[in-house]
């Protein structure tokens, strides 16, 4: 007689033989009915909508979103392409923002279709798809990302509404930016007679610094016997200018948040001392936090530790060469990384406290930082030396977050941009705050970016006079709250007071 665990065996190596080739949206057919609700009932698939299936992972718990936010574009291209084949095309709006690099999983997807009925068809977690009737543009005007079929960037600029402008002014801007030069949109406006569309462009361009691109737009529109207004249909001239073309929108996006959040984090935060330490004693301060910052910070990413296993890697009783427990243990092996990590990062802020430029130096150190958390790793066979090389080669998610960070491609520009942003804040605050943030909202490593961005923080609080401040586990839940409405909603309120009240609390 077969065994429960041969049966779910078997079931397990068919639906492997379909992530082989691929396959992220699974229909009914793709497997037989037994191995469907075999899969089903032990967590290993999952229900999307009739007919259609994910992979998920067992050990989640009911109601866990991380496997839908995961799965979600690949699967909205593979369900959209099976049914519709090409037929379909996201709205303009939407493609802006993807040609924007802004991937967090929105509410609800809007779907152009020649054939679309207009229903929303329910998806998982309160998203949906709305399918508009509407014709598309010429194939030569739509373009593939990632999957998704999208407008070109020209073409979404030319289609999007004057509203999109008002409500969406990082993702407007951003893409904005990556504009080469006025060509790119000419033939579009020109040949459709797109006079109110132009001006609008033109006013946008110039409100972004992107004066030549305005006047070309104008005066070539006029010169074809346009009568064109320029009118600029943003809310408020931006505060960040884009005199040339960018490398990667999502720079643009980080330059555009920073600046935009600026003010509101330091009207939140709280001022610094008023009384002054020296360094020997700031460092020593540090020093005695360590104990306790490591608990919470690993803790937080979910390592189980104690008070006594920190203590141990502290004092060098932690000793992998003869402990097979210390050298098969995640936990015993995070908590040795972190205190190796924590040494890199005092001798940081040793230079910071001596003048040194808080963003330069973070810059400079920061990736010895991370070599010297996850050297004990590779050091016991668990992480390969290629995990030290830098900055991820692949994509990463965050557990039952909407935000999805930037492409592996993306973040070799945008890291740099981080840090030429910390190095010209003239605020400890907004360094402290946002640099956090940011960091994490790029997520440049494959593991290791809470912790990162932690060091990152308490840097960046030092050079300010701030004491080391811990996130506590028992705040982790507002912690990500915030984070995940600095990422998807733009509101930066919430971790600011949240960082800040922590900063006066250690004062």
């Amino acid at each position: 007689m077969v065994k429960p665990a041969e049966k779910l065996a078997s079931s397990l190596d068919e639906l492997r033989k379909l992530q082989e080739r691929g396959l992220i949206a699974i229909r009914s057919k793709d497997l037989s009915r037994t191995h469907r609700q075999r899969l089903a009932k032990n967590g290993f698939l999952k229900k999307i909508v009739k007919g259609w299936y994910i992979s998920a992972s067992p050990d989640e718990t009911q109601g866990e979103s991380t496997t839908w936010y995961v799965s979600y574009w690949r699967f909205c291209s593979a369900y959209l392409n099976r049914l519709k084949k090409d037929d379909w095309s996201l709205s303009p709006e939407q493609s802006v923002s993807l040609h924007a690099d802004n991937w967090t999983v929105p509410g609800q997807l809007l779907v152009r279709a020649a054939k679309a009925r207009n229903n929303i068809t329910l998806l998982p977690h309160g998203t949906s798809l709305l399918d508009i009737r509407s014709n598309l543009p010429e194939p030569g005007k739509i373009v593939i990302k990632d999957g998704m079929r999208i407008y070109s960037l020209p073409a979404a600029l030319v289609a999007c509404g004057e509203r999109f402008f008002r409500q969406y002014p990082t993702d407007a801007r951003a893409a904005l930016a990556a504009v080469a030069d006025a060509s790119e949109l000419l033939a579009q406006l020109l040949e459709g007679g797109h006079a109110t569309v132009a001006g609008r462009l033109a006013g946008a361009f110039r409100n972004i610094g992107r004066f030549r691109i305005a006047d070309d737009i104008l005066q070539s529109m006029r010169a074809a016997g346009y009568q064109v207004r320029e009118a600029d249909p943003f809310e408020f001239p931006s505060l960040v200018k884009f005199p040339r073309r960018e490398l990667s929108p999502c720079v643009g996006r980080i330059r555009l948040m920073w600046n935009e959040m600026r003010t509101e984090v330091i009207d939140n935060f709280p001022a610094p001392p008023h009384r002054k330490v020296t360094t020997t004693t700031y460092l020593r301060q540090v020093e005695d936090s360590y104990v306790e910052d490591a608990y919470h910070s690993l803790s937080i990413e979910g390592y189980q530790v104690s008070t006594e296993l920190i203590e141990r890697v502290r004092s060098g009783g932690w000793n992998p060469a003869r402990s097979v427990d210390d050298r098969d243990s995640l936990s015993a092996l995070a908590a040795r990384g972190y205190w190796q990590a924590f040494q890199s990062v005092r001798g940081s802020i040793e230079k910071i406290l001596e003048g040194q430029n808080a963003g330069e130096t973070v810059d400079f150190d920061h990736g010895d930082w991370y070599r010297e958390m996850f050297a004990p790793g590779v050091s016991a066979g668990i992480h390969q030396l290629a995990d030290l090389a830098g900055y991820r080669n692949g994509p990463v998610f965050i557990r039952r977050s909407r935000h999805v960070p930037p492409s592996k491609e993306a973040v070799r520009d945008a890291m740099p941009a981080l840090f030429e942003l910390l190095k010209e804040e003239t605020s400890a605050k907004a360094r402290a705050v946002l640099g956090h943030f940011v960091f994490v909202y790029i997520h440049p490593y494959m593991d290791g970016n809470g912790r990162m961005g932690r060091f990152l923080m308490n840097a960046m609080l030092a050079s300010g006079g701030y004491p080391w401040t811990i996130i506590p586990l028992e705040r982790r839940n507002d912690y990500m709250t915030a984070l995940e409405k600095a990422s998807v909603n733009k509101e930066i309120e919430p971790f600011s007071k949240l960082l800040g009240s922590l900063v006066q609390a250690g004062h």
